[in-house]
């Protein structure tokens, strides 16, 4: 399994790491860390030197409640650490929902646009159509960032409901002539669901999966870890970690977190365990 992007081609067969790179001032779990271009720059260097294999950049924050941020003050916010992480020699993804934001992004070399409304922007489809490689993940999310945790509703089943609608965007992304190597889906957790919601899609992933494309997932420090073990978001470490793992458990390729060192050292041991290629020394501790 592979994910083609503008400059790469990502090897899936084993678990990648995307480090959130947010240049904003109120996103939910680090608004205002990195808001300015040179704390952002620093920061995806930070990131990488981490283990992060993959860069998400966000000019606009989607946190519940958030306001929309026009597009010409989305694109001076990315735009200069764009220019930067495109010489780290990693995939570097763009968080947008503009097709502004998407046009002038590829323009400049990115290799990922990574949607939370999956292209429905006018025009988007046809700024990605137009790509030969560049990489596209589309997110479910019901209603919009404004508004979307006011009364989260599902007529049934919600992993059904979130596997028909990536299903079918991402056909409507084929009809168009986008290769299936390009697209990866993500079930948008937090984004327009309750906590029962949200833990529905984790212990039923392998529907999601079954789809046929890569999945990323982004639970890090999420409002639902909180609701389950008291945490507020600043310390939420322990359970973002186990909750990326579960992810990639039940079969997903890419997780989006905060906390890349931690993450990489988890999905290490989780990798040696899986693969059985850790053996017993004179060194190992014993009780």
């Amino acid at each position: 399994m592979h994910w083609q992007t503008a400059r790469f081609r990502i090897d899936l067969t084993q678990p990648r790491v995307m480090g959130i790179v947010n240049v904003t001032p109120d996103s939910f779990s680090d608004g205002g860390h990195h808001a300015s271009a040179d704390a952002a720059r620093r920061h995806c260097d930070q990131l990488v030197a981490e283990g992060a294999e993959i860069l998400d950049i966000g000019g606009e924050s989607t946190r519940p409640g958030a306001p929309r941020v026009p597009a010409d003050e989305e694109v001076a916010r990315v735009l200069p650490v764009l220019r930067h992480a495109l010489s780290l020699g990693v995939p570097v993804s763009i968080d947008t929902c503009k097709t502004a934001v998407m046009r002038e992004v590829l323009a400049l070399g990115a290799d990922i646009i990574n949607d939370v409304r999956a292209l429905a922007d006018e025009g988007a489809i046809d700024v990605l159509a137009a790509q030969p490689k560049a990489g596209i993940c589309l997110m479910h999310m019901q209603g919009t960032p404004l508004t979307m945790q006011a009364d989260p509703r599902y007529g049934g089943d919600v992993v059904a409901e979130v596997a028909g609608f990536l299903g079918a965007r991402a056909q409507t992304l084929r009809e168009r002539g986008i290769a299936v190597e390009r697209i990866a889906l993500d079930p948008g957790i937090g984004f327009g669901k309750t906590v029962q919601h949200n833990f529905a899609l984790l212990a039923r992933q392998r529907e999601l999966t079954a789809l046929g494309y890569p999945l990323l997932l982004g639970w890090s420090r999420k409002s639902s870890l909180g609701a389950v073990t008291g945490r507020e978001v600043g310390d939420r470490l322990i359970p973002s970690v186990a909750a990326a793992l579960l992810a990639v458990e039940r079969g997903a390729r890419i997780v989006r977190v905060h906390d890349v060192a931690a993450t990489v050292d988890a999905l290490k041991v989780w990798q040696s365990a899986s693969a059985g290629t850790m053996q017993p020394s004179q060194n190992d501790d014993r009780s």
